[in-house]
């Protein structure tokens, strides 16, 4: 009953709102237009707002899921006009906020001190109101500026309510919808559900934090401001405050002569460092948690808060999505079709050839246009559209990497629509495959895995004959002739030899790559030439890498 209240609450809320007649001004839904007169609320509403704000104003009044959709819209001015994206950008940071006493109150509960005590001054007023928390200005003791964050009071359990009719949703288009095994709305909701709920603790908000912030320590790209660990709690986060332009404030960018082409190009640079290279990605990157500093403006630097949803991806997604995202790039579409059969991303039995020609359909217009003339919002819909009778199944672990993208489309677009999105992102992904699948690959696995290795080969012996003598003694309930067993015990001699030369062969080639890499700091090298240390290394390496290549033999 409580879901059925919240669903009731939900269609009331729309259609006092006139939500009923946006959808119903939509060409498709035209023929039932007159559902929309004869709506009671149609009759006494007020005709002083306009579509834009009624549509901004039901989604305040829906609560946080929605403002968090809403967010999303909110980047796509391509798909919704200027006027409906204006109202909706006001949901990125200007929710109606909570009152100031209920925040002091949540801050000195968690904080366990009185305000004067935790901080030298604290400015009443918000500087951000958004979905899940307030922001405020404050000072600590030492003289840092830095931003106090605290969660809304209540909204857990008004997100989990909201949870809990997704839920009852998703069961339902399981049992009835045709569809539900291929979009799979059960894994889509609680993927929201584990991503939205985590956001509501700063503690794991701030740790995000620190982890991207060491990730581009010293980057020309990417600022990530400071966490102050002794004022954070689960409901209230300290942070350094920033100075910096919002990133869709075009006007003041301009004014200040910011490089627009580079700052969409580093843009498409970093979403594309964090998902490959550290596999660690800001996911809620909507246009309210992005700035530019200031004093940079022939090589702009981004500055990112709000780092509640961040994601990553297995190391076979990571792998399956570079793949791909290369094949694309060279128009290589047979590969993009082999790598979703091989993932199983569609059926097993698809025929390559026609879902081949598919990709091509859809993605063959895209090329050679810039970032303007593209939306990837309308490419993944037709190519979902088209997909569909290949079955192809939704990804739900990919989901907020598809949002982010969608994002970072939006803001590039607004930026510097003529940008190039092929020739910025190619070159960065075969470098990160060549990494991974070259011969870097090889020689950063083999120093990763060595020490393990090393470490457990001495076991390898002892182990081995603790077999044998099982095997003897009839313990693993095998029975093996005499021969049989003079056979395995020849086999485990060998595999101890190569054991032997895979150890020694390591140690050499380890022992090059330190020699060398230490040149002009090692005493063997001193007042030998510049030659000494790299001969040496050659010396090394190569009945190194002999004994490795032998012990697979």
């Amino acid at each position: 009953m409580r879901k059925l209240s919240r669903l009731i609450s939900i269609n009331f809320t729309m259609a006092r709102f006139g939500l009923d007649e946006i959808i119903l001004s939509m060409h498709f839904y035209r023929p039932l237009y007159l559902l929309g007169l004869i709506n009671p609320f149609n009759w006494f509403r007020s005709k002083e707002l306009s579509q834009a704000q009624r549509l901004r104003l039901c989604i305040e009044s829906l609560g946080p899921i929605f403002i968090k959709f809403g967010q999303m819209l909110a980047t796509r001015r391509d798909l919704f006009g200027d006027e409906i994206t204006d109202e909706l950008e006001k949901l990125l940071d200007r929710v109606p906020p909570f009152p100031w006493p209920e925040a002091r109150e949540i801050i000195e509960q968690q904080l366990g001190m009185p305000l004067q005590q935790a901080f030298s001054a604290f400015d009443e007023k918000e500087i951000a109101s958004a979905s899940i928390a307030q922001v405020y200005a404050a000072r600590l003791p030492d003289g840092q500026d830095v931003v106090v964050k605290i969660v809304r009071p209540g909204i857990e359990q008004k997100i989990r309510q909201d949870i809990e009719v997704l839920k009852m949703l998703a069961q339902m288009a399981e049992r009835y919808w045709d569809e539900a095994k291929r979009v799979k709305p059960v894994e889509v909701v609680r993927e929201f559900e584990s991503t939205i709920l985590n956001e509501l603790d700063l503690v794991r908000e701030a740790a995000n934090a620190s982890e991207l912030r060491r990730n581009f320590e010293g980057s020309p790209d990417l600022y990530v401001p400071m966490v102050y660990w002794d004022y954070c709690r689960k409901r209230v986060m300290v942070m350094e405050r920033i100075n910096g332009i919002q990133v869709t404030d075009m006007e003041q960018l301009q004014a200040d002569g910011v490089n627009l082409e580079v700052l969409s190009r580093k843009g498409v640079e970093i979403f594309f460092t964090q998902v490959f290279q550290h596999n660690y990605f800001h996911a809620d990157m909507h246009p309210g948690n992005i700035f530019v500093a200031r004093g940079h403006a022939q090589d702009p630097k981004y500055i990112a808060v709000d780092f509640g949803i961040m994601g990553s991806l297995s190391k076979s997604d990571q792998r399956y999505l570079a793949e791909n995202f290369v094949a694309f790039f060279n128009r290589d579409y047979r590969r993009v079709a082999e790598l979703h059969v091989d993932s199983g991303w569609v059926d097993q039995d698809t025929r390559v050839d026609e879902f081949e020609a598919v990709i091509r359909s859809v993605c063959e217009p895209m090329f050679q246009r810039p970032l303007a003339e593209i939306s990837f919002a309308q490419l993944l819909l037709r190519l979902f559209q088209t997909a569909r009778s290949f079955n192809m199944e939704i990804q739900p672990q990919l989901l907020l990497l598809e949002k982010t993208f969608l994002h970072i489309e939006g803001i590039g677009r607004q930026l510097y629509p003529q940008l190039d999105l092929w020739d910025t992102a190619k070159p960065f992904m075969e470098r990160w495959l060549s990494e991974q699948l070259g011969v870097r690959a090889l020689v950063k696995g083999l120093k990763k895995n060595l020490p393990y290795i090393a470490e457990r080969l001495p076991e390898l012996p002892q182990l081995a004959l603790k077999a044998l003598e099982k095997i003897a003694g009839d313990d693993l309930n095998l029975r093996l002739d005499p021969a049989q067993i003079d056979s395995l015990k020849q086999e485990i001699r060998q595999a101890n030899r190569r054991n032997v030369r895979a150890i020694i062969g390591g140690s050499l080639v380890i022992s090059a790559s330190l020699i060398l890499g230490l040149d002009g700091l090692a005493p063997i090298m001193v007042g030998s030439g510049q030659l000494i240390a790299p001969l040496i290394s050659v010396v090394l390496a190569i009945p190194g890498l002999y004994l490795l290549i032998s012990s697979h033999d």
